[in-house]
C-alpha cells in the first residue's frame, strides 16, 4: 500500500523539486535589473493570475468561508510574502546554488519550530541532529573567513526565509491542506491571490513601483517563469502533493533543490561553489536524516507503548 501511494505522488513530487531548484536561477537573473519587492510582487501576480485561469477553465469558485481567508493570510505571510522577499534580497549577495542550500534546512526549522512550541518532545536524536545541522550551517558560512560584499546579509537572509517555510508549513497542514472539499487548485489560487494583495500594498508603502517597464527581455522572461511555473504551478503541485503525501514527506523535496540549482547556477549562470559549501549541505541533510530518523523511531516506541 505504501508503494503503490508513492507512484501516486511521486511524479508530482519530482517535479516539484525541479521546478524550485531552477527558482533560485530566475530569481538571481531577475533581481540583476528588479528590486526584490518588486520581483516577490511579479511573480505572485503571475502565479495568482495563472491559478484564477485554472479556476475559470475548470469552473470552480474561490472559497466562501472567512476562517479560511484569515488562514490565507496568515499563511501567505509566511509562506510568500515574507520568504520570497527575503530570497530575492539575499541573491543580490550570494548565488542561487547558496540560496537553495539554505533552502534545504526548511525540515531542521520546521523541527525547531515544533520543539519550540512543545509539539514535538526533544529527545537525543532530535537534539543531536539540530545540533549537527547549526554545525552545518557554519560550515556552509564558512565562518572561518571574512564574508565581503553583504555575502553574510545575503546568507542570513536566505536562511530567514527557511525559517518562514519552516512555520508556514506546519501551519498549511494544520489549517489548510487538511481541509476535505476543497481542491489544491482552489486553495492554492486562494493563498496566492492573498499574497500577491499583500505584495501589492507592501510594494507601494516602501514606494517602490509595482513593475518597471524598462527591465530587459531576460528579466520578464525569468518572471514569467518565476510566476507561473516556480509559484504558480508549484503551488498547485504543492498542495496536490502534500494532499497525498503528508506535510512531512513533501518538506523532504527541499533535499533535491541544491541539485537542481547547481545544474542552472553552474551551467548557465557560471557560478561557482566553494568546498565548503556543498560540504555543509551534506552535513546539513545527514543531519535531517537523523532528525527524521528520531521522529520515526519515536513513533514506533509511542506506538509500542500504547499497544502495552
Amino acid at each position: 500500500m505504501r508503494g503503490k501511494s508513492a507512484r501516486v505522488w511521486l511524479p508530482g513530487f519530482l517535479a516539484l523539486a525541479a521546478i524550485w531548484g531552477n527558482s533560485f536561477f530566475f530569481i538571481k537573473v531577475a533581481v540583476g535589473a528588479l528590486h526584490p519587492l518588486q520581483v516577490s510582487f511579479g511573480r505572485m501576480a503571475v502565479g495568482a493570475a495563472v491559478l484564477l485561469l485554472a479556476l475559470a477553465v475548470t469552473r470552480r469558485p474561490l472559497p466562501r468561508d472567512p476562517r479560511l481567508w484569515m488562514h490565507f493570510q496568515i499563511a501567505s505571510v509566511v509562506l510568500t510574502t515574507l520568504p520570497f522577499t527575503l530570497f530575492a534580497y539575499g541573491e543580490q549577495y550570494v548565488s542561487s546554488v547558496v540560496a537553495a542550500i539554505w533552502n534545504a534546512t526548511t525540515p531542521l526549522c520546521t523541527l525547531a519550530f515544533t520543539l519550540l512550541l512543545r509539539a514535538e518532545k526533544p529527545n537525543a536524536g532530535r537534539m543531536t541532529g539540530l545540533g549537527l545541522g547549526f554545525a552545518g550551517v557554519m560550515v556552509v558560512l564558512g565562518v572561518w573567513q571574512p564574508m565581503a560584499g553583504g555575502q553574510l546579509g545575503g546568507s542570513l537572509a536566505c536562511f530567514g526565509a527557511a525559517l518562514c517555510y519552516g512555520v508556514g508549513g506546519a501551519y498549511m497542514g494544520r489549517f489548510i491542506t487538511g481541509r476535505r472539499g476543497e481542491p489544491a487548485v482552489v486553495l492554492a489560487a486562494g493563498q496566492l491571490l492573498t499574497g500577491a494583495a499583500q505584495l501589492a500594498v507592501i510594494t507601494l508603502v516602501a514606494g517602490v513601483p509595482l513593475v518597471d517597464t524598462a527591465a530587459p527581455a531576460e528579466v520578464w522572461w525569468s518572471m514569467l517563469a518565476l510566476g507561473g511555473l516556480g509559484t504558480g504551478l508549484a503551488y498547485l503541485l504543492l498542495y496536490w502533493v502534500q494532499a497525498r503525501a503528508g506535510v512531512t514527506t513533501t518538506s523532504t523535496v527541499t533535499y533535491l533543490l541544491p541539485v537542481f540549482a547547481v545544474l542552472s547556477g553552474v551551467a548557465v549562470l557560471g557560478e561557482t561553489i566553494t568546498w565548503n559549501q556543498p560540504v555543509g549541505a551534506l552535513i546539513i541533510l545527514a543531519a535531517i536524516a537523523l532528525t527524521q530518523g528520531a521522529v520515526r523511531l519515536g513513533g514506533k516506541r509511542a506506538a509500542a507503548a500504547s499497544l502495552s
